[in-house]
């Protein structure tokens, strides 16, 4: 369900440069990839990339490029800690954009409802 006071209402029109800015998070979170990654760090809160990748159920090397796509486009930011470099969502809209796409899409629906 969507708690109101977490968003505002929709824009009467967008430009093309808005609607590129818009679209942006999710291409990035088109990729399954991507998205593992991204659910890892929203159920699982900051990580370094050997654990994001654990729970992902990829191989390090592969985690870090994305994260490096995701880091560039602000939907995660990352700090580093001695030797490693942790990973976090950059805001709470990252899980509301999630829970709202999980709540439409993956829940059960009587056949020939799509």
């Amino acid at each position: 369900m969507i708690e109101p006071h977490l968003h505002s209402p929709l824009p009467r029109g967008i430009d093309a440069g808005d609607a590129a800015r818009l679209a942006a998070p999710f291409a990035l979170l088109a990729d399954p990839s991507r998205l593992r990654i991204v659910y890892a760090l929203v159920e699982g809160g900051p990580m370094c990339v050997s654990d994001i990748a654990a729970a992902a159920g990829s191989g390090e090397s592969a985690t870090s490029h994305q994260l490096a796509k995701l880091r560039a486009a602000g939907v995660v930011r990352s700090e580093r800690r001695g030797r490693e470099i942790w990973y976090q969502v950059a805001d709470a809209h990252i899980r509301l954009l999630l829970d709202v796409a999980a709540e439409h899409y993956l829940a059960e629906r009587p056949r020939g409802s799509e």
